[in-house]
This record gives C-alpha cells, structure tokens and sequence, in this order.
C-alpha cells in the first residue's frame, strides 16, 4: 500500500515544528518499508543566516536530518509505532556529492533495511533533479512518546 502525507498530516505523525520540520511533503510511503519525501528549499531558510551568508549553503547535516524524519514517518505510520518518538540514532557512510541551495527541490528517500525491537534502520538518499547529493546508512531508536 502506497500513500502520500502533506504537511498537517506529517506534523500528526512527528514531532517536529519550524524551524525543525524539514519536510514539506511525503510524495509516496509504504508504511514500515519505505518513504520518498519532499524539501522545498526557500531563501527565508533560518540556517541561511549563517550558513553562509553570501553563498546560501544548506547544511550537510540538516540534509540527513530531513532523510532521517522521511525515515520516522515510515516507521511511525505503522498502527502499532502510532504515538511513539522516534530518535536518529546515527549515521554510517555518509556521503555528500553536492551542493544543495535556495530553490532545489531536495527529493528525499528512506528505504527501512532492519529493525530489531525498538532499534531501526534504513539506506537513504537525497537527490536534486535526479542526481545525488547525499547518502548514508541511518539508525533510530523507537521509544514512546513521554507525555507533557
């Protein structure tokens, strides 16, 4: 089963808010196996302010934290992981092949590999008009949510 997720449906399944959501849209999930998501990158960006002004550079590290919440959502559309946190554990070969900049349009992609009780784990990928430009073997830790 394939589905897709806008952005009030995506802030129902994670926890994530501005300035931390860093997914616009979930264009196609098979739940618990795999997710492609959407980034709109825009100027008005906060991590633009800094990084760097004068040649707007995304963050190689926000890249993975947009594949990893692509990931979260796969994981976390699955009734029994409905309500639960889930954490980025880690990254493995992780790769950078280019530049991303105010108006690509990262398409991101997380493919769950292995899960072993509350620890998962997926191979993702980042692309600007088709060509990579990041990669890496995530980890993330299920855990349920604490209430407020």
């Amino acid at each position: 089963m394939s589905m897709t997720l806008n952005s009030n449906e995506i802030e129902k399944l994670l926890p994530h808010r501005f300035p931390m959501l860093l997914v616009d849209r979930i264009v196609d999930m098979e739940p618990g196996v795999w997710a492609v998501g959407r980034k709109c990158v825009s100027a008005n960006e906060m991590f633009f302010c800094g990084h760097f002004p004068g040649q707007h550079i995304m963050p190689g590290v926000l890249i993975l934290e947009a594949l990893a919440q692509v990931g979260a959502a796969a994981i976390l559309s699955m009734p029994e992981d409905a309500g639960k946190l889930v954490v980025f554990g880690g990254v493995k070969n992780a790769r950078f092949k280019g530049q991303v900049v105010p108006g690509d349009v990262l398409e991101l992609s997380c493919k769950l590999t292995q899960r072993r009780g509350a620890i998962g784990f997926g191979m993702a990928e980042a692309k600007v008009d088709g060509k990579v430009v990041a990669s890496g073997e995530l980890s993330f830790a299920i855990t349920p949510a604490e209430k407020p």
